[in-house]
């Protein structure tokens, strides 16, 4: 989920199920979910989009895992920046893989993050590692499996970043927005742990509303950063909401990153997010589908 680039480059393109080798080759392949596409970015040399089932998931710049074109996952980068300092010993946990774009940024950020990234499509995960240049373990391990069903076998207080970014199309499925699952990504983090959801939701931010009432029911201190039309229920796009055991830090410099960038964004504090959702129930496992 991101903002959308227009065409690509047919010089490059290919149509084959065979796996690549030697790095990225444009084209659509068939992945267990269906199909993928590897688009080279014609703005940037070293920039790939990666579109899964024709929705665009993904961007890599092969140069510099620090640049970040999707402006949702500048704000997810932001709000971990400023919360954490470059030498810290991260437990990181991706739910959702795709090209594995956070996991590089933290990788390069966080020289002593240790990261597992789960990603569902098995044969997606083999294409990606194949042609980017990933960390490796112990740095960065990418697990096949379904969200849920890893975070629930993970130890109590076990990682102290959990980021789920799952989208089966364009929505991400319903168990993963419940607040039953809430309760289990709390249960996996730290003191001091942060729990990162990228939402994306229509205008009426029926969806978002929920997601938030299931953060701030499960965590004492909530944020959200969106850009101030979807936060005005304006359009569809993404809201990145944010809980933590503990307050937010509230770093000088965060506003103004978030500000930054094509799409500038604002922060909503505790209070913000609970005036939002008030009023609104969590999805429940039982209601979810």
């Amino acid at each position: 989920m991101g903002r959308q680039r227009p065409g690509k480059n047919p010089a490059h393109s290919a149509d084959t199920g065979d796996a690549p080798s030697g790095g990225p080759v444009a084209g659509t392949y068939p992945v267990d979910t269906g199909t993928c596409e590897l688009i080279p970015d014609q703005f940037n040399p070293h920039g790939w989009i990666l579109k899964v089932n024709g929705v665009h998931s993904s961007h890599i710049d092969v140069a510099d895992p620090r640049l970040l074109d999707f402006e949702y996952m500048r704000w997810i980068a932001a709000l971990v920046d400023t919360h954490w300092e470059a030498d810290a010993k991260l437990r990181a946990l991706h739910l959702g893989g795709a090209a594995c774009s956070m996991a590089r940024y933290f990788a390069a950020g966080f020289p002593n993050a240790r990261q597992v990234v789960v990603e569902l499509d098995g044969r997606l995960a083999e294409l990606v590692r194949a042609w980017f240049d990933l960390p490796r373990a112990p740095l960065m391990r990418l697990r096949v499996g379904e969200a849920r069903e890893v975070t629930e076998t993970l130890h109590d207080d076990s990682r102290d970043l959990v980021i789920r970014d799952v989208f089966a199309g364009a929505k991400t499925p319903e168990r993963l927005t419940t607040l039953e699952f809430t309760a289990q990504a709390a249960r996996v983090l730290a003191p001091g742990g942060l729990y990162i959801i990228n939402c994306g939701d229509t205008p009426d931010l029926r969806g978002a509303r929920r997601e938030a009432a299931a953060v701030s029911r499960v965590f004492a201190h909530t944020a959200v950063v969106a850009d101030p039309a979807m936060l005005k229920g304006r359009r569809y796009g993404n809201m990145i909401i944010a809980g933590s055991d503990a307050p937010f830090a509230g770093h000088p410099s965060l506003p103004r990153t978030l500000l930054g960038g094509g799409v500038p964004a604002h922060l909503w504090d505790d209070a913000q997010v609970r005036a939002f959702a008030a009023g609104t129930r969590p999805l429940t496992d039982e209601e979810a589908s």
